[in-house]
């Protein structure tokens, strides 16, 4: 008999034969708690005899008639093989009762095994045999069929199951402890890594804060989201520049927050962030490495993955598995943070990007931000190997008033003071230009308060009031006693600060080994024999109690922030006439700060020969190396010219002149450039509308609201009725950067709506919009409630809707249905179920899909391409 005719005949009519052989539950059989013994559920052993001997032969004998009528008449067994087929089943049937098993043990078996494990009948013939074999196994098949159906076998495998899985985890658990895996132990080693990551990095020094007030803040607390922008200045929020980029490289001034970004990053990639936090889940997974260039390349060479913790001066650095950061960094796994490629000699920086380059070569998938200032390095310095570059705003004056409200709670300070310092700075334009970075926002907090409201209003009063008040009348005013046999007075720790921010710029370095900044201090305290202190007792002294020196890294010495250091090298360079040395240099961006002070600190004579010097002594061939020369030169003295409180008029007025020239911008990297380097200076420099083209208008707008200042707005002011869509986009998305009721007021309530998206960044633009009679279309840049977004927005003249980056899983779309003259739905991500809650009249698409469909609307009809503000292209 072939197999297959067995085993259907098992299942059609060997199946209720075969339940005789078994004794059926009673009542009682769902209480059994252990496996029962075969012996006392066949029918024909123990107490509950069903079946006798000669019941059993009957049974087999009929098993094997049903089994041979599958066959055709001439196919059959003869008589004499259904006899001896009949007596060897009984053989092997007889013997379940015999076996020394329980129901779950049987049930465990395969039906072949099950077999072999019945008793064998001894010889047979080979037409028997040919039966046997099949009919045996189909018959096992269905025995082991119902000891699965049994009430009491379900429970107890599961609990048998559970308790074989417990004893394997556990079997599992030891080998691995006896036997280390790769795996488990780069596991192991992670988890204390990314605790070790969040303490290091979770807390934000506030320069200003003293000691008394808790100078380090909880990261989470003090970190404030700023605003990037790329080549074409779309904005973007800082936390989100590797959201949809795998490789940055990040510009950004001194003091702008790039480092603070680095920690927020790697700290938000450590913690793995949580649910509610939908918009970090490209960091899940992440393992950061943070590597400030001006450590990591203290011994000369960029370190190899299995160097970078040892590098960076991490305490774990001994205790990683071996291979565990080139595992890593194959997996795609990794999140790297390279800070600070302007802190590093210019002549390394050639094999710094070679390195760069090499690693992210030899290890693509991994999430890479680079850091620097604006023009450390070339434009498209990293572009060849997909490094996107993108630049850190200046603080929007939303930002500056957050910070200042920050500040005042963490110092316990009164609450009217910090209402009267932004009174001043929205007030007092010359204040408001000083608010634009972090480390400037906490200078100023801490003047007014040690102040009791007066303020300096240029940055180098600024500068000598921080200085007055870190090194001499904070120990005083707190109490402190000097250190015994050592009296320093402010003006002797400013000379010796000086003489060691002289040598790091002089050198192009960034920190200096303690061993240079002894040699520094003991080559002044020669010409000050009275202090009666040698170099270390100095040193030790500078960085317990200055506020300004710290150390790094063992062996290391550095200033607390790079603003002091150059504001500090300037004042040294000044004093020794050091103005060749100056000039010299004045082509590095590392420089620009050092230039702009050491203007301030001149006397007019020498501020007109370090500006003419600027000016005058230029390459004049039309080399694009000679050209961008050119222009930062003029840029640079052009912003020099706030600093010089008294100045030859000739001399001003050729600077003027040559700024002029560069006047509007030509993109938006110029536009850019333009407003930082020039400042406020650069708004008596912008044309109007009507001298300028359309693209020319948008760039000048851009480097207005760069600025972020209220002298601004007159200069928006005369483009908020310009027909281009793409100037009106640019004005309308540079909202957030200004007061929100005045720039409604000023410049949003003005602007032509047709085709134009107007941002709400945040609920007080969706109520200004309101107050204003509501707009045609919004576009939604922050995290909302659909309820209060339906309630801001007006159903009778909505057409359409931009939902940046808010399309949440299993959010209720229903609320779009009440704007019943709503005509498009912009939003990115997936959108299948929102297409499905709207009429059909209703388009939903995507940025990018719509910017396609543009694109080759306009190539066919000869139209420029509407902008789509926040997007990528214009």
């Amino acid at each position: 008999m072939e197999p297959a005719v067995a085993a259907r005949l098992a299942v059609t009519a060997l199946t209720p034969l075969l339940r005789k052989l078994f004794v059926s539950e009673g009542p009682g059989a769902g209480i059994v708690d252990r496996p029962v013994r075969l012996s006392g559920l066949v029918s024909f052993r123990g107490t509950k005899q069903v079946l006798r001997q000669g019941d059993l032969h009957r049974l087999v004998a009929e098993l094997v008639r049903r089994a041979a009528a599958g066959r055709g008449p001439r196919e059959q067994p003869t008589a004499e093989v259904r006899t001896e087929l009949a007596n060897a089943l009984f053989v092997a049937l007889r013997s379940v009762g015999d076996l020394q098993m329980d129901d779950v043990q049987v049930a465990g078996l395969e039906p072949s095994r099950f077999a072999r494990e019945l008793a064998s009948p001894g010889a047979l013939s080979s037409e028997a045999e040919a039966y046997y074999g099949p009919l045996l196994e189909a018959a096992c098949e269905q025995i082991l069929h119902f000891f699965t159906q049994r009430s009491t076998f379900v429970a107890r495998t599961l609990v048998e199951q559970t308790r074989a899985l417990g004893e394997l985890d556990t079997k599992v658990d030891r080998l691995l402890d006896r036997t280390p895996s790769a795996v488990a132990e780069d596991a192991r080693f992670e988890e204390r890594y990314a605790a070790h990551v969040a303490q290091r990095h979770g807390e934000l020094t506030i320069y200003g804060l003293d000691s008394a007030h808790t100078r380090e803040w909880p990261l989470d607390a003090a970190y404030l989201t700023l605003e990037a922008t790329d080549r074409w200045d779309t904005p973007l929020r800082s936390d989100d520049v590797l959201a949809d980029r795998d490789r940055v490289l990040l510009r950004g001034a001194a003091g702008s927050g790039k480092t603070t970004l680095i920690q927020w990053l790697a700290v938000a990639a450590a913690r793995q962030p949580e649910r509610g936090h939908e918009d970090l889940t490209y960091l899940v997974g992440r393992v950061p490495f943070v590597l400030p260039l001006r450590r990591v390349l203290r011994d000369g060479e960029p370190p190899t993955p299995d160097r970078f913790l040892h590098a960076a001066g991490s305490n774990l650095a001994g205790a990683q598995p071996a291979g565990w950061a080139d595992r890593v960094l194959a997996g795609g796994r990794a999140l790297l943070l390279i800070d600070g490629i302007d802190e590093i000699p210019a002549n390394s920086r050639a094999a710094t990007r070679r390195w760069i380059r090499e690693l992210a070569r030899d290890y693509p998938g991994n999430l890479w931000l680079v850091t620097a200032r604006p023009a450390s390095v070339d434009e498209d310095w990293l572009s060849a190997d997909g490094f996107g570059e993108l630049s850190l705003a200046p603080m929007s004056r939303t930002n500056v008033l957050a910070f200042v409200k920050r500040w005042h709670r963490a110092a316990d300070a009164d609450r009217e003071l910090a209402d009267a310092l932004i009174g001043s700075i929205r007030a007092g334009s010359d204040l408001g230009a000083l608010a634009v970075n972090p480390l400037m926002c906490g200078l100023l907090c801490a003047l007014h308060r040690d102040r009791r409201g007066f303020l300096p209003h240029s940055r180098k009063d600024l500068y000598e009031a921080a200085l007055a008040m870190l090194l001499e009348r904070r120990d005083l005013e707190r109490g402190i006693q000097r250190d015994q046999g050592l009296r320093l007075s402010r003006e002797v720790q400013v000379q010796l600060l000086q003489k060691l921010a002289h040598w790091l710029i002089r050198n192009d370095r960034a920190e200096m080994d303690r061993d240079d900044a002894r040699a520094q201090l003991a080559r002044a305290l020669g010409h000050m024999p009275d202090l009666g202190t040698d170099a270390e007792g100095v040193l030790r002294h500078l960085l317990s109690r200055s506020g300004l020196l710290r150390e790094p890294a063992y062996g290391r010495v550095d200033f607390v922030h790079r603003t002091f250091q150059d504001y500090l090298g300037a004042k040294a360079a000044v004093e020794e006439g050091d103005f060749p040395l100056l000039l010299n240099n004045a082509h590095k961006p590392q420089w620009e700060d050092v230039l702009r002070m050491a203007v301030a600190l001149a006397r007019p004579a020498e501020r007109a020969r370090i500006l003419t010097g600027l000016i005058d002594a230029l390459p004049t061939s039309d080399a694009p190396e000679d050209r961008r020369r050119r222009v930062h030169a003029v840029l640079l003295a052009t912003s020099c010219l706030d600093q010089a409180t008294e100045l030859d008029p000739d001399v001003r007025r050729r600077v003027r002149d040559r700024a002029t020239a560069l006047v509007p911008p030509r993109d938006g990297n110029s536009a850019r450039r333009l407003a930082e380097l020039a400042g406020p200076l650069v708004l008596g420099l912008l044309p109007g509308p009507d001298a300028v083209s359309d693209e020319q208008a948008r760039h000048i707008v851009v480097t207005a609201a760069h600025l972020g200042t209220d002298d601004c707005l007159a200069v928006l002011a005369r483009y908020r009725d310009h027909p281009s869509l793409a100037v009106r986009s640019q004005l309308a998305w540079s909202w957030h950067r200004f007061d929100t009721r005045q720039y409604a007021e000023e410049i949003i309530g003005h602007l032509d709506p047709a085709n134009l998206y107007f941002p709400a960044h945040n609920d007080a633009h969706l109520r200004a919009l309101q107050l204003l009679g509501g707009r045609p279309r919004v576009q939604v840049t922050a995290s909302y409630c659909p309820e209060k977004l339906a309630a801001r927005l007006d159903p009778a003249q909505l057409r359409g809707i931009w939902l940046r980056g808010q399309n949440r899983a299993g959010e209720d779309w229903e609320w779009l249905t009440r704007f019943p003259h709503l005509e498009t739905v912009l939003i990115e991500g997936p959108h299948t179920h929102l297409r499905r809650c709207l009429p059909d009249h209703v388009t939903v698409i995507s940025p990018s899909e719509r910017r396609q469909q543009e694109r080759l609307t306009s190539s066919a009809v000869g139209i420029p391409i509407p902008v789509l503000h926040g997007d990528s292209e214009t």
